[in-house]
């Protein structure tokens, strides 16, 4: 099949490497090809040249993006402080797609910046939210669209909850459980939210520099009630080495006639318990596993974890272009879960007022704490 589609590879080594494979699944698309790459680390780039194919090497990605005529670009690195110049950078060099590492930028005013540049030059934008792609979702989209945990009621959603517990664990991890509550229940309508650091409340001698380039960071918990359409409520929860046996990383939904349980990963392990009273102990209902296959039946899909992911939202990219239409994990349900992380702490600095959507303030709220 004859090259459709070149592609250009950023990576930064030390600052966010090259993501979870978002660099190496151009693998599996005839039609595309990685041709160029950069990375301001000498050792990384040879690497990466000798783990792609033997791309152009560039020390500078704007140069890439100057000098190499590309269609798709990865945008890999994991830390946040580099996303929204490269990606602005990338949409403004006339490519057609781009396929960017969550979590989406630092504040909401670079996510602003981010969408009118790639909507000015009509740049497609999919985030690596893997699990928007999993078929065991669309079981669990069937199950609630057929009401079989009867009316909604909540949203339980709870970070990884280990040593990044609290703040860090909401803006590293907190971005795929927001992003999937929104995509299953809607856009948010107000947040109160709360940060704790050593059992006070957070204030300005608590913030720092987070790790990953988040920015300022602060809390060793973390804890938000949300209001959905409908009447539906989400909660969300993360405190420091709290994470206890199973890990509770994941998203828990609660209905009038039962409960559906999934924790993350491509192929997430989901469970549905038919119980209106939520009590299996006492009642003796049992949970009953999802799988790709529908409820109850085994799972014959190979667990092809993040890559099996990302293969997923690089072909559906790819039809975003030709299709002219946004990606299912597209930037816009990414912004919404990065409101509903910042609004948590802009609740908070409002001493826990209630903070309407969309947020009004783009900046990091934990910059102005006291005011």
């Amino acid at each position: 099949m004859a090259i459709k589609y070149r592609v250009g590879v950023i990576g930064s080594t030390g600052r966010g490497n090259y993501g979870h494979g978002l660099d190496t699944v151009w693998r599996e698309f005839q039609e595309a090809k990685v041709t160029a790459v950069a990375d301001d680390s000498s050792e990384g780039l040879t690497n990466a040249v000798k783990r792609l194919g033997n791309p152009k090497p560039y020390k500078d990605y704007r140069k890439m993006l100057k000098n190499e005529k590309l269609d798709l670009v990865s945008i890999c690195p994991r830390w946040l402080d580099q996303h929204r110049d490269m990606v602005i950078a990338t949409a403004e060099s006339g490519v057609q797609g781009i396929y960017l590492e969550k979590p989406l930028c630092q504040t909401l005013h670079q996510a602003d910046e981010m969408i009118a540049a790639c909507e000015k030059e009509n740049v497609k934008v999919a985030i690596a939210h893997q699990t928007r792609y999993s078929p065991v979702l669309r079981q669990i989209e069937q199950l609630l669209a057929d009401k079989k945990i009867g009316r909604t009621l909540e949203y339980q959603m709870h970070g990884k909850e280990d040593a990044r517990g609290g703040g860090e664990d909401l803006w590293v991890l907190g971005t795929h459980i927001f992003e999937l509550t929104q995509h299953l229940a809607g856009a948010p309508l107000w947040v109160q939210g709360y940060a704790g650091q050593n059992n006070v409340p957070v204030t300005s001698e608590h913030v720092r520099l987070g790790n990953e380039g988040i920015g300022l960071l602060a809390g060793d918990s973390a804890l938000a009630t949300y209001a959905l359409p409908n009447g539906v409520f989400a909660n969300f929860r993360s405190i420091r080495n709290g994470n206890g046996s199973p890990n509770r990383f994941g998203l828990t939904i609660f209905g009038t006639d039962g409960i559906i349980k999934m924790s993350f990963g491509y192929l997430p392990k989901a469970e549905l318990l038919i119980d209106g009273s939520w009590a299996p102990g006492r009642t003796g209902k049992k949970w009953i596993s999802i799988s790709s296959n529908g409820v109850g039946k085994i799972e014959t899909l190979k667990d092809g974890g993040l890559h099996a992911g990302n293969v997923l939202a690089v072909r559906d990219l790819i039809d975003s272009v030709e299709e002219d239409r946004d990606p299912e994990a597209s930037i816009y349900d990414a912004l919404t879960a990065t409101e509903m992380i910042v609004g948590l702490f802009e609740s908070h600095r409002q001493n826990g007022a209630r903070v309407d959507f969309p947020i009004k303030k783009r900046n990091n709220p934990l910059a102005n704490l006291n005011n």
